[in-house]
């Protein structure tokens, strides 16, 4: 079943929510159609399947301290990537999808990305072959695997259905104030419940859509 945000109804959970407190979520099972998504319920009598017509909550998660109101503040004589490493987390990092590396010597700055695979998420990559004599080899997922997050304004679900996708996460940080609702750094949006003030860092929430998984 597809994620529930706190502060939307049930049929607006059913379509595709963006109200109450932003939460995040699982790619394989939050957004609607999502591989993991098994809104669907079978008739122990006939064998019929149909459509539960239920939301749950599609494996929400706390993604050990990231959410959108964990805003970073710049510590004093320090700077945003300093700041946020000090945080525990690195300037640019989309949680599940993509780390950041540091010059020689340490943090920051950063000089480097690098894609990650689903490992990074999920024991075994979160997907293995079929069966064979007993072993079933891990084969993680390459794409569209990022912590997703809706709520706040922001939608659950995105791209194209059946099986959409939905809108990751990334730290930015604010050059100016930032309402909420607003760009902090182009293609991430401030949905926390407050505006940013200059130098403050958030995980800002994609415009964009994930990606498909594979």
């Amino acid at each position: 079943m597809p994620a529930a945000l706190p502060g939307s109804t049930t049929a607006q959970n059913l379509a595709n929510p963006s109200l109450g407190t932003f939460v995040i979520f699982d790619p394989v099972s939050g957004p609607k159609g999502s591989p993991l998504d098994a809104d669907k319920q079978v008739d122990i009598i006939t064998g019929t399947v149909t459509a539960s017509g239920n939301a749950s909550t599609g494996a929400l998660q706390t993604g050990i301290g990231i959410g959108e109101n964990d805003i970073i503040g710049i510590l004093p004589g320090s700077t945003a990537p300093r700041s946020i490493f000090s945080a525990g987390f690195e300037d640019n990092l989309i949680p599940g999808e993509r780390v950041t590396a540091y010059a020689a010597g340490g943090p920051p700055p950063v000089v480097a990305t690098q894609a990650i695979d689903s490992t990074m998420m999920y024991i075994g990559g979160g997907k293995c072959t079929a069966a064979v004599q007993g072993i079933a080899p891990p084969v993680p997922y390459t794409t569209g695997i990022a912590l997703l997050g809706a709520g706040n304004g922001g939608n659950r679900d995105a791209g194209a259905g059946p099986a959409f996708q939905g809108f990751s996460l990334k730290i930015v940080t604010a050059a100016a104030q930032v309402a909420v609702g607003a760009v902090v750094e182009a293609g991430w949006v401030n949905r926390s419940t407050r505006t940013l003030e200059i130098g403050e860092s958030i995980f800002g929430s994609a415009v964009a859509a994930s990606g498909a998984i594979g």
